[in-house]
């Protein structure tokens, strides 16, 4: 073999495998790998209008509609619980409910009752401008810039509610783990 052949083939050697990584990704030859249970929000909503005037903490956010159903006091039960799992590490994280004056007042209060649980009174307008969803049919993973990341849904079914709660709590120990911030 010549110098020139074993140049050329030294060059192919390292320039095909890359040109090729460049098609599969560029046309989605195979499956990306994903680990987190909830679904990831493309863009983060900001919400920072909202939570401006709240340190720096990982949250569990769920805004409580004019009627609290079931699946309501469900989500609020989950997010509680996974607060509490997260142990030592729940210093970093709080569960927060948005609560406005159309809200159910019942379950308003007793959630004011509650000392683990942050409420913070914010107005519609200020909810529809962030694009949060006002029914509570959702919940929210927020970061420490207070950007929405991962949404999780709510259950009428207390046991469902609960298998959901296991996929916020990995998704939340995953994130405290790999962040050192809040």
């Amino acid at each position: 073999m010549t110098k020139k052949g074993a140049i050329l083939l030294l060059f192919a050697a390292f320039i095909v495998p890359v040109i090729l990584a460049k098609f599969a990704l560029d046309n989605d030859w195979f499956s990306r790998g994903s680990t987190n249970k909830g679904e990831l929000l493309q863009p983060v909503k900001d919400i920072n209008a909202l939570l401006a005037e709240q340190p720096k903490r990982w949250r569990l956010l769920y805004t409580l509609p004019e009627q609290c159903r079931q699946s309501c006091q469900n989500a609020i039960y989950s997010i509680h619980q996974v607060w509490l799992a997260l142990g030592k590490e729940s210093d970093r994280a709080e569960v927060t409910v948005l609560v406005t004056d159309k809200s159910d007042p019942t379950i308003t209060r007793q959630i004011a009752e509650e000392n683990n649980i942050n409420t913070i009174t914010t107005t519609r307008d200020k909810l529809e401008s962030s694009e949060l969803n006002t029914s509570g049919e959702e919940i929210l993973l927020v970061d420490t810039l207070n950007n929405a990341m991962l949404r999780y849904q709510v259950y009428d079914d207390k046991q469902e509610a609960v298998m959901a709660s296991r996929d916020i709590l990995a998704d939340l120990k995953k994130l405290l783990k790999l962040s050192r911030i809040g």
